[in-house]
């Protein structure tokens, strides 16, 4: 028997273990804004909780911050816009997380960016399933511990960019594209829209940038760069 590190399910869950401690570091910094930002120890706890989704939380406690309690209904709006990727995943990963009514509203509350990104990633079904569930728990209980840490220590961790926590996140991201930019149509859709959301990054808000880089993907990969494969001798055309 194969050890189950070594299987695809064993390689799967590592990444989504990879990709989780990475994540989750980078919630000390939302703790730490959210504070600064006006928010209590126990409100900031419970948008991790319940909301659990980076860019909506602070995109959230960013208009917040700008506007006090007064800009609330514009951050709210601001987090509901981000989050419509969220049920555009969900359409995806349906297929993949298969089962009945209450394991796909289970998984709901998992699917976000990174755990999507580690499912998809894998070959096989079965290491779909373990990429996606590892990641989605992995990053939601990690992500609230680290959300208290930062919420608790405030301001005494300064700057968190200081300790290159929003980077971490990324660099957990462009490690898992890397090895699957292999062929035309991936390179393509990777350059177009990392061109797109860094052109936008400077004149639009947080995470619209990632939206619109996300719609000049699905757009790049309606178009199959792959030249089309011949019928097999005796096959006959459609």
């Amino acid at each position: 028997m194969r050890s189950l590190h070594r299987t695809p399910e064993g390689v799967a869950a590592r990444q989504g273990l990879a990709v989780a401690l990475a994540t989750s570091a980078y919630g000390i910094s939302f703790g730490a804004l959210s504070v600064a930002s006006g928010l209590d120890i126990w409100q900031t706890c419970v948008l991790s909780l319940l909301m659990f989704t980076g860019g909506s939380q602070f995109a959230f406690v960013g208009v917040i911050a700008a506007g006090g309690v007064a800009a609330a209904p514009a951050a709210i709006a601001s987090s509901v816009l981000l989050g419509v990727r969220n049920a555009a995943y969900a359409m995806r990963m349906a297929p993949v997380i298969a089962g009945g009514f209450w394991r796909k509203a289970s998984a709901t509350h998992f699917t976000i960016d990174e755990s999507v990104a580690v499912g998809l990633a894998q070959d096989e079904p079965r290491a779909r399933q373990a990429g996606f569930w590892v990641t989605g728990i992995a990053i939601w209980v990690g992500w609230n511990l680290s959300t208290l840490v930062g919420a608790l220590l405030g301001d005494v961790l300064g700057d968190p960019r200081a300790y290159g926590l929003d980077a971490a996140a990324a660099a957990a991201f462009l490690a898992l594209l890397w090895p699957r930019l292999r062929g035309r149509q991936p390179l393509a859709v990777a350059a177009g829209a990392a061109i797109v959301a860094a052109l936008l990054t400077s004149w639009l808000m947080l995470g619209i940038p990632v939206i619109a880089a996300a719609g000049v993907a699905v757009a790049v990969g309606l178009f199959d760069a792959r030249p089309a494969t011949p019928p097999a001798t005796g096959e006959r055309m459609p």
